[in-house]
């Protein structure tokens, strides 16, 4: 199964690898909702060949990219966006993007995106008749969904497509199974659990040898636990309750605490407004048993009341300049961030573990001189009991975090 990068995820290559060498290691190409996207893997190494315009509603502008840039795959759900590829990109290869039935996914795809079934022979015919070949199926379970059993429906059902576009001419060879696939270990469904009934399902429909490509946007499932965010606390403000509560039978002041972050939902935060999560923030010095704990909540700096992070926190007393780390902060973050207007781009610093580090070494990298090595800092994994072993700081970066 090849894997595919999806929008708004990212790969991490350590300063002196060949992008284009890691990426045909790991089998990568990438799937891609703008030009400015397209750009980018191509500027890394991604071949045209590899590169997947999966997103079904484009601007002609962009479809004109994508042929002046040799990508050949462009995915359509509608008449409309197939008369456009014909008129601008007639040497296309279309990949028909199908709805799905995910009805409890926490961000619903196809209320937006995805033909269905009962429009997909017309279009077809439609494609046969504008001289397009239409050369696969693709379709995009809702980030989220709690039932591994949307993705063997949706393979079924692609079955029945590849078997229309049998009937009508067109040679397909290729089944995008989306993304969204979950990247933490406390994920409500586990990501063996998916893979274990998508499996099964292409076994059934897609058989090996049956000469259909499977592809797969894998890019929340790499990235979700890569990143770790530090947000420094810039302002707090007190409110007293008026009712009793915990902060009473805990013997200290009846209060609220709010404290407002140098980010916010409109930047790296954005997930709790796409994927409704609530972050935990990580201390920097773990709580004794006999210090209060007070309501708290977390707020980012914008002017503008939808811009809470976190509520309902129990947290000690915190002061303006603390630190607070957030672990699984990998997709749709930092690169969403910025779409939405965030005030600025963050530092990313990378860290690597050591055996990590020596596995991609006698993977990708000629051996190295023993003599040579010596005095070369090698990349560790980063946390507080390490510190003071890395030639540079952690992945935290602020030295009040050390």
């Amino acid at each position: 199964m090849a894997g595919y990068l999806s929008e708004s995820d990212f790969v991490m290559v350590e300063e002196g690898f060949s992008t284009r060498d890691l990426l045909e290691e790991l089998t990568l190409g990438a799937s891609q909702a703008t030009t400015a996207e397209m750009e980018l893997v191509q500027r890394i190494g991604v071949p045209a060949s590899k590169i997947i315009y999966a997103n079904p509603c484009k601007q002609i502008a962009q479809i004109k990219y994508a042929a002046k840039h040799g990508v050949q795959l462009l995915s359509f759900d509608t008449e409309m966006e197939l008369a456009k590829v014909v008129k601008s990109h007639p040497s296309a290869k279309m990949v028909l993007c199908i709805a799905t039935d995910d009805p409890h996914s926490l961000s619903r795809l196809s209320l937006k995106f995805g033909a269905p079934l009962k429009s997909c022979r017309h279009l077809l015919e439609n494609a046969k008749k504008s001289h397009m070949e239409v050369v696969g199926v693709s379709f995009h379970i809702g980030s989220g969904c709690p039932d591994p059993q949307a993705y063997a429906q949706s393979i079924a059902d692609a079955r029945l497509v590849f078997q229309m576009g049998a009937e009508l001419g067109h040679t397909m060879h290729i089944l995008d199974l989306g993304g969204g696939f979950p990247g933490l270990e406390g994920a409500k469904v586990r990501f063996e659990e998916i893979a274990s009934v998508i499996n099964s399902a292409l076994d059934l429909y897609f058989p090996e040898g049956c000469g259909v490509d499977i592809l797969a946007e894998l890019g929340r499932y790499y990235v979700s636990s890569a990143f770790t965010v530090a947000a420094s606390i810039i302002a707090k403000k007190e409110v007293l309750l008026d009712q009793p509560g915990r902060e009473e039978e805990n013997g200290s002041t009846s209060k609220t605490i709010v404290y407002h972050l140098d980010e916010g939902v409109y930047g790296i935060f954005n997930s709790v407004l796409f994927d409704n999560i609530c972050p935990t923030p990580i201390l920097q010095k773990k709580p004794s048993a006999e210090q209060a704990l007070y309501s708290s909540s977390l707020w980012g700096p914008a002017a503008d009341g939808r811009d809470c992070v976190a509520e309902g926190l129990w947290l000690p007393q915190l002061h303006v300049g603390d630190w607070l780390v957030f672990d699984n902060m990998g997709a749709y973050t930092v690169g969403t961030g910025s779409l939405l207007g965030g005030t600025q781009a963050c530092h990313v610093t990378y860290a690597m573990s050591r055996v990590a580090w020596e596995a991609l070494q006698g993977q990708l990298l000629p051996a190295e001189d023993d003599q040579d090595a010596e005095g070369v800092c090698k990349p560790l994994s980063c946390g507080w009991e390490i510190t003071d072993t890395l030639c540079v700081g952690p992945v935290f970066t602020p030295a009040s975090i050390m």
